[in-house]
């Protein structure tokens, strides 16, 4: 237990160093407008693909339905942003948003969730298509495929960083858990997981809710930054966008999910003077580093704190 509190001590200066470091180039000019939205993008990416990889990465489950989540989290956020145009207004939206995604992901993940393979997949397709038609007819609630529009900003790149930091933080302390050996065990042999006692379903779904509502989450942020949600912005196409950068960063490791968020971010703030011919070059890059580098950037390897220390503590030894 000590030690889990030291290496999250240690994560959290890490980032804190990395925050200040964002906040000077910030105060310098150094970072404008357009950077920002990268910045912002990239954040809202990173909590997004934790959460995904979450799911198919670490308990094997291939969903398709981040998207209909995000979807939730994102109007939730609006209605309750323009409702009570209050910080604590936006906020309810975001819990309340997050609540309802995880019971929704628990109601569906309970049936589903016995599926595997491609019939989970057009399952968690079929859930999330469900919820943007939901979102397009009930007009009353979420003025249909109009959509919102003049929400107030309430995200800024300080807010999505904070938001960032705590999914990595509740995704990699939950692999280390108890739950979250039994879902790696899953992973790697289902029948063996069962055989030895461990209830498949329940920790299928607890990862599946928490997958989800860390996307809802990420869908309120968005809102609060683009100040206006539609239903167009989360269709299947959406759900495509995170899996893609799940397995480019390599499924099964939240560290290449964070790395292949920025660097496919950084390749889109790159190729906007591209035009049309932007998501050619884009689809070009990653078809290339695929077939080089099947597993993704960094397969299933984690950058861990641990490992350092234990290096360092047997170099001791040795002297």
């Amino acid at each position: 237990m000590r030690k889990n509190l030291k290496y999250n001590l240690i994560w959290l200066a890490i980032l804190v160093v990395s925050y200040l470091a964002l906040l000077v180039f910030y105060n310098m000019g150094i970072i404008d407008l357009f950077l920002d939205n990268a910045i912002v993008n990239i954040g809202i990416n990173v909590i997004l693909a934790v959460g995904l990889n979450l799911i198919i990465g670490y308990s094997g489950q291939f969903s398709l339905g981040h998207a209909g989540f995000m979807a939730i989290g994102a109007y939730a956020g609006a209605i309750f942003g323009m409702k009570m145009p209050t910080y604590g207004g936006f906020f309810l939206g975001m819990l309340v948003g997050a609540m309802v995604s995880g019971l929704v992901a628990l109601a569906v993940g309970i049936p589903t969730l016995r599926l595997k393979g491609d019939y989970l997949a057009i399952a968690t397709l079929g859930v999330a298509e469900i919820i943007r038609i939901l979102i397009v007819n009930l007009e009353g609630i979420t003025n249909g495929p109009a959509g919102i529009f003049g929400i107030p900003q309430y995200t800024s790149w300080e807010m999505v960083f904070l938001f960032a930091a705590l999914a990595l933080l509740i995704v990699v302390n939950f692999i280390h858990s108890g739950p979250g050996r039994a879902v790696l065990a899953i992973r790697e042999d289902e029948i063996a997981a069962e055989s030895m006692g461990v209830n498949t379903t329940k920790y299928k779904v607890m990862a599946f809710v928490v997958g989800a509502m860390t996307a809802s989450v990420a869908g309120s942020l968005f809102a609060g930054y683009k100040q206006s949600v539609f239903p167009g912005d989360f269709d299947f196409m959406k759900s495509v966008d995170i899996l893609i950068i799940v397995v480019f960063g390599g499924m099964g490791s939240t560290t290449g999910a964070v790395v292949a968020a920025v660097v496919l971010g950084i390749l889109n703030t790159l190729l906007q003077d591209f035009g049309s011919v932007r998501m050619i070059i884009y689809a070009l890059a990653l078809i290339i580093i695929m077939i080089f580098k099947p597993s993704g950037l960094l397969g299933t390897w984690e950058f861990s704190v641990k490992r350092i220390f234990d290096k360092f503590a047997k170099k001791g030894a040795d002297v």
